[in-house]
């Protein structure tokens, strides 16, 4: 068994570049078994709102540089981003479902990378109309948060304006895609087909 200490040579990479009707066997079975899973064992819906943030720097810094203008953009965003996680907010989704606030925020909920422009609001259910619903409500909760949090003049720059665009009929997918698992499931067939030419079919001396 020392040959398994041994380094690999050219015959090992020439051995598995003729086996390559075994590599387009492993990736049609890898791909096989991985939409077989898909289709027994799905992957949750993903819902899509989405909420157009527009900051109106022109108006809020109209005579500042470029780095006051950054600095006002980083604190404003992190303002948004606690009104979206607040517990307020995510009370309004919570009474839509069996799920817990921290459930919410762990395993069901996401935001997008936010800035200026369309900020997306996702939430993962097994049921599409469920998922879309909370998107939903995610979205109007933050909506309606920001707009009284503004009013109350209290945190948040007067001239942002946060509208929904995209609140009702959402965009729904899987929040895996079929590509994924097919991608996944032909690289882990071969990666083990890989191994046994060379671990357990060896041309080395002994």
């Amino acid at each position: 068994m020392k040959w398994i200490l041994l380094p690999p040579t050219i015959d090992d990479l020439i051995r598995i570049l003729k086996a390559w009707r075994f590599w387009v066997i492993g990736t049609l079975l890898g791909a096989a078994l991985s939409w077989l899973i898909y289709v027994i064992f799905p992957p949750p819906y993903l819902a899509r709102a989405t909420v157009n943030v527009d900051f109106n720097l022109e108006e809020a810094w109209p005579e500042e540089t470029d780095r006051q203008q950054f600095y006002y953009l980083e604190r404003e965003v992190r303002k948004l981003k606690e009104i979206a996680w607040s517990d307020g907010v995510l009370e309004e989704v919570s009474s839509l479902t069996d799920s817990s606030i921290s459930d919410l925020r762990e395993q069901v909920l996401a935001l997008s990378q936010p800035a200026e422009a369309g900020w997306h609001f996702y939430a993962k259910d097994r049921d599409p109309e469920m998922a879309a619903k909370l998107a939903s409500a995610w979205a109007e909760a933050f909506v309606k948060a920001t707009h009284l949090e503004i009013a109350s003049q209290s945190g948040l720059n007067m001239f942002i304006r946060v509208e929904p665009t995209q609140v009702m009929e959402v965009p729904l997918s899987r929040s895996i895609p079929l590509g994924t698992y097919l991608l996944s499931g032909s690289a882990s067939v071969l990666i083990v087909m890989i191994g046994f030419l060379l671990f357990m079919k060896p041309n080395r001396p002994a």
